[in-house]
């Protein structure tokens, strides 16, 4: 039991400090995700330690690193529970209606495509992205169009077809190929009820794994030239998809700082939506970011509808105006432009093994 007891506290230090390392070969990048689980993890073997080892000079050093790991895990993933409290913001004075968004990632060999209709028509948003949707998904989701009746679509049969529905027509539409000519991402732009314009960036970039990229440079790249264009134009505007990637990784960290926009998990919770059977092994690598103009009231993680992904819901409203957010933003610092460009480069020059089919 003693040399159990070593060889998990080996592997669950080694897991806290991989990430640590700025390499973005998949095998580094992994850890990233299950901080949770490993913190979770540690306390344990923390606690259980004191019952099957003696309290030797080795065993109370081992434990100090253990307390250590937690420490760390523990302020890294703090602003992301209740417990961290954000400044209180007035709503007298909404400029805009309520809008809501529902973004999920339906797996593109879900073929339970009924289950994500009967969503749609209950929760009824304003806008719906789909990612992983190819053809069938395209066909089954012809009978959305009359209630929705602006989109963009880009069926794919390689994971990464996304589309893009609304209520409300769009005033601008593009499709994005920032990294590769097989990775879309989608920009819209919208109107409110009083004229407010803001935008909606879906995205989707490639994970780090075993089994599909054996880098993040892609996914990386991605959001980084997702956050350049944003930082550039300087509009109101959310990011919403499945970012592959969780909000404390490098990238996101960086994506953050270079659009100037804002986590509204942070003081609300994780919003785990990834796997969607397996609740001990959850990760929120579905994300939302937004501009300091909008102001969300409600985001959450919405039932299983036969994906992999839980679907993610957001409700906001628009206040150009109100400058009560201006606080929580957090800026890039000298030298870090230059790394975001460094970083989409690489992944422009990353090669993919993906094999793309474009459906018309």
């Amino acid at each position: 039991m003693i040399y159990i007891y070593y060889a998990f506290t080996l592997i669950l230090v080694i897991s806290s400090l991989l990430p640590l390392i700025q390499n973005q070969f998949w095998f580094f990048r992994i850890f990233d995700f299950a901080k949770v689980q490993i913190m979770i993890l540690q306390v344990i073997l923390f606690v259980v330690g004191f019952f099957i080892v003696l309290p030797q000079k080795i065993f109370l050093t081992i434990q100090l690193v253990l307390v250590a790991c937690i420490i760390y895990e523990i302020a890294l993933l703090y602003k992301y529970t209740p417990l961290y409290k954000l400044p209180k913001i007035s709503k007298t004075n909404r400029a805009s209606e309520s809008i809501d968004i529902i973004s999920a990632n339906v797996f593109q060999f879900n073929t339970k495509f009924q289950n994500f209709i009967q969503l749609i028509e209950q929760e009824q948003p304003d806008i719906f992205i789909t990612m992983e949707s190819n053809q069938a998904w395209d066909d089954a989701m012809k009978v959305l169009e009359k209630t929705y009746p602006h989109f963009v679509k880009i069926p794919l049969e390689n994971t990464y077809g996304i589309h893009l529905y609304s209520l409300h027509p769009f005033t601008e539409q593009k499709v994005h190929y920032f990294i590769a000519d097989d990775i879309p991402s989608i920009q819209v732009t919208l109107k409110t009820k009083n004229g407010i314009s803001y935008d909606v960036f879906a995205v989707h970039p490639p994970p780090p794994s075993p089994t599909e990229e054996a880098t993040s440079k892609e996914r990386d790249g991605e959001l980084l030239a997702v956050a350049k264009k944003i930082r550039e134009e300087q509009r109101i505007g959310v990011v919403i998809g499945d970012f592959n990637n969780v909000a404390w990784g490098k990238s996101s960290v960086l994506f953050r700082k270079t659009s100037e926009m804002i986590d509204p998990r942070i003081g609300r919770g994780l919003i785990s939506t990834f796997h969607a059977k397996y609740k001990l092994l959850r990760f929120p690598i579905d994300q939302m970011y937004h501009d300091t103009s909008i102001f969300v009231e409600d985001i959450k993680a919405l039932p299983n509808i036969g994906s992999d992904h839980l679907p993610l819901y957001c409700k906001f409203y628009i206040d150009p105006k109100n400058e009560a957010q201006e606080d929580e933003i957090e800026t890039l610092e000298a030298g870090d432009l230059k790394e975001v460009d460094e970083l989409i480069q690489a992944g422009k020059e990353e090669e993919s093994d993906r094999e793309t089919v474009v459906t018309e």
